[in-house]
């Protein structure tokens, strides 16, 4: 049951491949546990992160967050420094690190191998639907908190996804705040439309009163009672395709 807590047995970055690393939490008792592969905002693998990676081990989850800045972390104010750290990462290397922890996962005993889950966060969010195209059927289900990029009017600093969403062979829960201005409306619309169209299994799930980076606890946008129903949306998705 989603509600049931575990004790974490140990959270801590470990090294994944080619040098690269990954948060991870593993909860307390008798595995194996499913597999959940988290992504960041584009601020790093900080607080906040690493506490969402515990927040899964405790639900019996073995959750892993690729750290695609390799250690460093960024303020929020810090968005230029963030903007050049993404430009130089790319697509590529997102996916190198995105494979990294996934090749962990499935050299880890203590995991079940044959589907994880994947959720995240703003760009994190638009990399869980990215990996869910990515892996096919390896991911189960994807959660997308705020995701931008996946279909907006103009290419900005990544390039749109729903061309690629016919590809889709996960269940998918997209997550949005009904005051983020930087996710117009019509941009759901075009992703309905899509998955409708291509009869996928999905979830949109818009939040009143619930700007960007609402789920953010240290964050001005945070909003507690819409993250936290978003949250519970999300635990019911991985328990229903994980456990």
């Amino acid at each position: 049951m989603q509600n049931q807590r575990h004790e974490i047995a140990r959270a801590e970055f470990v090294a994944t491949s080619e040098g690269k690393r990954a948060y991870l939490a593993v909860p307390a008792g008798g595995g194996p546990f499913p597999g959940v592969l988290l992504f960041q905002e584009a601020f790093g693998v900080n607080d906040y992160i690493q506490s969402e990676v515990r927040r899964l081990a405790a639900h019996g989850y073995e959750a892993i967050a690729p750290d695609l800045f390799d250690g460093d972390t960024y303020s929020y104010a810090e968005l230029e420094q963030v903007f050049a750290r993404l430009t130089g990462l790319g697509t590529d290397g997102v996916l190198d690190h995105m494979r990294g922890a996934t090749a962990f996962l499935d050299g880890d005993a203590g995991v079940r191998h044959e589907r994880y889950g994947a959720v995240g966060f703003c760009m994190g969010g638009r990399l869980s639907v990215l990996t869910a195209l990515t892996l096919g059927e390896r991911i189960a289900a994807a959660a997308s908190f705020y995701g931008g990029g996946i279909a907006p009017k103009e290419v900005r600093r990544w390039q749109p996804l729903l061309d690629r969403l016919p590809e889709l062979q996960s269940e998918l829960l997209l997550i949005y705040g009904a005051d983020d201005e930087g996710i117009a409306p019509d941009e759901h619309g075009r992703i309905a439309e899509t998955l409708s169209r291509e009869k996928k299994r999905y979830t949109i799930s818009v939040y009143p009163g619930a700007p960007h980076g609402f789920a953010s606890r240290d964050r001005d946008s945070y909003r507690p009672q819409q993250a936290e129903a978003a949250w519970l949306e999300t635990l019911a998705l991985f328990e229903r395709t994980l456990k």
